[in-house]
């Protein structure tokens, strides 16, 4: 009786597990386990391209980076001449530079001069002369330039005779603006900690507290951009010719000379062997293989096409007279 029953619970069991009811139930966990990986996928691939579109400025400017900043000096109401390039020392060049004109370059050469390192108390330190703490500014010169080349000057010591500010006690600053049309902002306290940016605007000053200081001359900020565009324009290597102009400039390494515009003369394809002829001789180019020569300019004569053709009897008029 008992392995009757038994064998009734099995089929009983059997048949609800193949019922219609049982293969009616949709797998809701393996649909939403489905539904979230792709979620996560798709989050995943959307900040990994946002990160690699918008880089952390705090590893910036990284090695190789090469940006452009605008520096000027006023010491006791003196605005000091363009900082000179920075002088090649034992055959090295530091990544930090001055190029002259009142310009820096920032273009790291290693990880000690990128990031948070490339600073404005890292490019003092690495030009031969200068000077900048918290307490104390140094413009590089000859003291024999003026009362203010050349000479440390100390957070409160009296500006010297012969400057706009003289006798009054001085700070050290290191003043910046970021873009033409942003406020002045300060380095707090320390100078040397500003960080450089790219077409940065800095005016490092020993003034007296309360004294505005002043952006970098016009000069500096123009030969600034200048320097932006030119190596934004170095990037291509190529110049484009003038709209309209017609004339195709050649591939590179090709060995062929693009006409003046407006010549009127047709470059002819690399290795063909043909010369152009100068513009305004009137001598058309032969195709590339006719084995023609091009008749030199003025000449009048023109390429015939065959190189043996016998040239017209001279005498045939002096016959019939």
């Amino acid at each position: 009786m008992a392995r009757t029953d038994t064998g009734k619970w099995v089929a009983r069991a059997a048949a609800t597990g193949g019922s219609r009811t049982y293969r009616g139930q949709r797998p809701v966990k393996w649909y939403s386990s489905l539904a979230l990986i792709c979620i996560l996928g798709v989050a995943l691939v959307w900040y990994s391209r946002y990160e690699k579109q918008h880089p952390s400025s705090a590893g910036q400017p990284a090695v190789g980076a090469s940006w452009y900043a605008a520096l000027s000096f006023d010491i006791c109401g003196t605005v000091e001449p363009a900082l000179p390039a920075t002088p090649t020392v034992k055959g090295k060049t530091p990544g930090l530079t001055s190029v002259g004109s009142g310009v820096i370059h920032i273009a790291p050469r290693v990880s000690s001069e990128a990031g948070a390192n490339a600073t404005l108390g890292l490019f003092a330190s690495e030009y031969p002369g200068m000077a900048l703490t918290s307490t104390t500014v140094r413009y590089p010169g000859k003291t024999s330039a003026g009362p203010t080349v050349g000479r440390t000057f100390t957070l409160g010591q009296k500006c010297p005779k012969g400057t706009k500010d003289a006798g009054k006690p001085g700070i050290v600053q290191a003043v910046e603006w970021t873009t033409p049309t942003a406020k002045a902002s300060i380095a707090a306290g320390d100078p040397p900690s500003l960080k450089l940016a790219d077409q940065q605007e800095i005016t490092i000053a020993f003034l007296p507290k309360g004294v505005a200081v002043p952006r970098p001359p016009g000069t500096a900020v123009a030969a600034m951009l200048r320097a932006v565009s030119a190596a934004a324009s170095g990037s291509s290597g190529a110049a484009t010719p003038a709209a309209g102009s017609g004339a195709v400039t050649p591939p590179t390494g090709s060995g062929a000379v693009t006409p003046p515009t407006g010549s009127g003369a047709v470059t002819p394809p690399t290795g063909s062997g043909a010369v152009t002829p100068p513009t305004g001789s009137g001598a058309a180019t032969p195709a590339a293989g006719s084995g023609a020569a091009t008749p030199a300019a003025g000449s009048g004569a023109a390429s015939s096409g065959t190189a043996n053709a016998p040239a017209r009897s001279s005498g045939t008029s002096g016959s019939s007279g």
